[in-house]
């Protein structure tokens, strides 16, 4: 994405209820927050900012020598925080490619988000996803997959996202990984869009996208970052950082 100045803005709000003040917690002796803002900046692709929705988050991020932005509270999505976040901190328009990182990927590897960047070429967004590799996923509604149709090496076009298990057939499956990238002009669209009839029903905001036209690219990687929701999430993640920085 050369000349697209990209951007890479994390949501994060302490409203969580699994696991209160989740951006707070620590890991490794650090705010989960922090090890998010830590794997953004590794990834050498842009400007990194914290679109926070409460004070303390922002003051955590800036007391590691990071850029934050305080949000209204009550946005309703990650989407619309950081298009809040890009409208306070690029009034001049010069971020054209955005990563919207979500906040609780604390062991993501810095080069996913290289490749979700490289993935928005010639798309309105990108995501990244995985092949399937533990059966208990195939059919866990928790695991969103993602329909591809193959565009090249190791991107394909997402055509849809799902809970249920899809495609039927020969062939793997794809595990939707939750970050994306925007131009700046898809993002500006897509929080203008009315939640679709497709998204409230699986209750997955991409459907928005896709009802509404949007071209969407997934890269295809090999590893899945480990999500924070629960207590048991934040263990394994400060294990996993705990093993990569040995």
């Amino acid at each position: 994405m050369k000349g697209q100045n990209p951007i890479i803005l994390i949501p994060a709000r302490l409203a969580s209820t699994r696991l209160p003040n989740k951006p707070l917690a620590q890991i490794c002796g650090l705010p989960m927050i922090v090890q998010v803002l830590k794997r953004a900046q590794e990834a050498d692709c842009g400007r990194v900012v914290v679109a926070a929705a409460e004070a303390e988050i922002a003051d955590a991020v800036e007391s590691a020598g990071g850029e934050a932005i305080l949000t209204d509270p009550d946005l309703p999505s990650g989407s619309d925080r950081i298009h809040a976040a890009l409208q306070a901190v690029d009034t001049d328009g010069r971020h054209e490619a955005i990563i919207n990182l979500q906040g609780d990927l604390p062991t993501l590897e810095p080069h996913l988000v290289k490749a979700c960047l490289t993935a928005l070429a010639g798309a309105d967004m990108s995501t990244l996803v995985a092949e399937i590799t533990n059966e208990a996923e195939r059919d866990n509604p928790n695991v969103v997959k993602a329909v591809l149709s193959p565009r090249e090496a190791h991107i394909g076009k997402a055509l849809y996202f799902t809970r249920a298990t899809a495609p039927s057939g020969d062939g793997p499956l794809y595990h939707h990984i939750g970050i994306y990238g925007y131009t700046r002009a898809a993002l500006d669209k897509f929080v203008a869009l009315p939640p679709s009839p497709l998204e409230q029903r699986e209750r997955l905001e991409q459907l928005r996208a896709l009802e509404a036209g949007f071209t969407i690219h997934a890269a295809i990687v090999d590893t899945v970052p480990v999500g924070v929701d629960t207590p048991a999430d934040l263990a394994h993640a400060e294990a996993v950082l705990t093993e990569q920085n040995k």
